[in-house]
């Protein structure tokens, strides 16, 4: 298999059998797909709590107190 078919890839390690097990790419081409993965988990944690009531500080602060 060549890294022909993964833009970012510098080298592929395969098992026996063939299977890519590892993919090495340049840090600089990290850094934007790691930025990409916690935006998206950014919204879905905004997703998750969008329908939550707001609270106001003092609120916040007293449900806190019940844990």
């Amino acid at each position: 298999m060549t890294t022909i078919k993964y833009p970012f890839a510098q080298e592929l390690i395969t098992d026996t059998q063939g299977n890519i097990r590892k993919v090495i790419i340049d840090f600089q081409d990290y850094l934007p797909l790691l930025e990409a993965i916690e935006y998206e988990g950014l919204i879905l944690a905004i997703k998750e709590v969008q329908q939550e009531k707001t609270l106001n500080i003092n609120e916040a602060l007293a449900e806190l107190e019940k844990q």
